[in-house]
C-alpha cells in the first residue's frame, strides 16, 4: 500500500511538473520555502479571558534522508519568533528509521525550553518504532500525549489521540477527566478522523497534519495524490459539523522529495470568542 502510494505520487507528479517546467524549483526551492500561516478560529464557549490565545502548530517533520536537522531547526526558529502561548506538534517526526528520532528531537528541544510543547504521534512514527520516537521527544522535554489530555489554561484543554491509521486512537480515553464544560483542542495526526471526532460533540477544534497538502498541487487540478485518511480534508481550515478542523501542510516531505504549489508551513492559530 505504501509502495503503491509512493509510486503513484512519483510518476504522476514527475509528468505534471515536467510539463510545467518546474522540476528544479519543486525539488530545490519550494521544499525549503517555509510559509507562515495565520488563522483565526472562533470557538463558542471559549472563556473570555482566553480570547486571542495563540497556538503554534508544527507537523510532519519527517527527519530522514530527505529532511535534515537544519531544515527542522529553521521551522523551530520561525515558530519561536511567534511567541505563542502554546506549541503543538501533530506527528510524523521521522521517515524510514527511528534512528533519526534523537536528531529530530534535538532540533525541537528549544520549543520545550520556551514553554509547553505538546505532541501526538503519527503513522510513520509507528511504522518505525513509536516507543523510541516518543522516548526521544520526552527526553528533549516535549510532552507526548497518547490518548490523554491536559489543561493548558483555565477552561482550555488539549487532548491527543494516538495514531488513527494504525488503530491506536481512543477518543473516549483521551477525553477522560476533561470537564464537559471545557473548550477542547484535539491533536490527531490524520485529518479524516474529524468526522468521528465531530460526532462526539466534545471537541471544538481538531489539529492535524499527515496529508502534506498533497506536496504537489497542480493548477486547476489540485493535489495529485493524497494519503489514506488525508483525502477528504487535505489542507487548511474546515468546518466539520459543530467543530473546526485545521490541517497543516507539514515541514518535511516524503519521497519523491518535491513540493509544488504547496509550501511547507508553520501555523499560528489564534483562538477567538465569537462575535455576539
Amino acid at each position: 500500500r505504501r509502495r503503491f502510494l509512493k509510486l503513484m505520487l512519483g510518476s504522476t507528479a514527475t509528468v505534471g511538473l515536467s510539463a510545467l517546467g518546474g522540476t528544479g524549483y519543486a525539488a530545490l526551492v519550494e521544499p525549503h520555502w517555509l510559509a507562515l500561516e495565520r488563522v483565526d478560529v472562533p470557538l463558542p464557549g471559549l472563556p473570555a479571558g482566553l480570547d486571542g490565545f495563540t497556538i503554534v502548530q508544527l507537523s510532519d517533520l519527517h527527519r530522514g534522508p530527505e529532511v535534515t536537522q537544519e531544515n527542522i531547526a529553521q521551522a523551530v526558529e520561525l515558530a519561536l519568533r511567534q511567541e505563542a502561548d502554546l506549541v503543538v506538534l501533530t506527528g510524523d517526526y521521522v521517515t524510514g528509521s527511528a534512528e533519526y528520532a534523537p536528531s529530530c528531537a534535538a532540533s525541537l528541544s528549544p520549543l520545550a525550553a520556551s514553554g509547553d510543547a505538546l505532541a501526538c504521534l503519527g503513522n510513520h512514527d509507528h511504522w518505525t518504532d513509536a516507543e523510541a520516537v516518543a522516548g526521544a521527544l520526552i527526553d528533549a522535554g516535549l510532552t507526548v500525549l497518547r490518548n490523554a489530555a491536559r489543561e493548558v489554561a483555565d477552561g482550555l484543554w488539549v487532548a491527543a489521540v494516538d495514531d488513527v491509521w494504525e488503530r491506536y486512537a481512543d477518543l473516549e480515553k483521551a477525553l477522560e477527566g476533561v470537564p464537559a464544560s471545557a473548550t477542547v483542542v484535539l491533536l490527531a495526526h490524520e485529518p479524516d478522523y474529524a468526522d468521528e471526532v465531530a460526532a462526539s460533540g466534545r471537541v471544538s477544534l481538531q489539529l492535524s497534519g499527515h496529508s502534506h497538502g498533497g506536496q504537489v498541487r497542480l493548477p486547476f487540478a489540485g493535489p495529485v495524490v493524497l494519503p489514506y485518511l488525508g483525502r477528504k480534508y487535505p489542507a487548511g481550515l474546515y468546518r466539520v459539523g459543530g467543530m473546526w478542523l485545521y490541517i497543516n501542510r507539514g515541514v518535511g516531505l516524503v519521497s519523491p522529495a518535491v513540493r509544488f504549489n504547496c509550501r511547507p508551513e508553520v501555523t499560528v492559530l489564534r483562538l477567538r470568542c465569537p462575535a455576539t
